[in-house]
């Protein structure tokens, strides 16, 4: 478990990564073909159907990568694996259980231009 920050703090694992990564949220892909054949592209998140669930991977803001399986109607909760970056060679791999409250928010919701949706 990883101990909080001061307000305005980053961990010095933090602050290495951030000093020599780009922290954009956009994510640089390589696809690759099964001859090789390379195309580079980038995208803000990307979806690998996995098992017939669609697995989910983009940037949470934090220079940290969120890892999501799509939610349907009848699951009560779900997880994400945030994997953060430390030392050389070195990843943090974390679990997090989240409720899954699908469809709740639509119940008297009228889309507008404040969605964030």
């Amino acid at each position: 478990m990883e101990t909080p920050c001061a307000p305005g703090r980053w961990p010095a694992h933090d602050f290495l990564y951030r000093e020599h990564f780009d922290m954009s949220d956009a994510l640089q892909l390589i696809l690759e073909d099964t001859d090789g054949t390379q195309l580079e592209t980038s995208c803000t998140r990307v979806a690998i159907i996995w098992q017939g669930k669609e697995l989910w991977i983009q940037q949470d803001g934090r220079g940290q990568l969120l890892i999501g399986v799509d939610v349907e109607e009848d699951d009560a909760e779900y997880a994400n694996l945030l994997l953060r970056p430390l030392a050389t060679n070195l990843v943090s791999l974390q679990l997090e259980m989240e409720p899954a409250d699908v469809g709740a928010d639509e119940e008297g919701h009228v889309h507008g231009p404040d969605c964030n949706h």
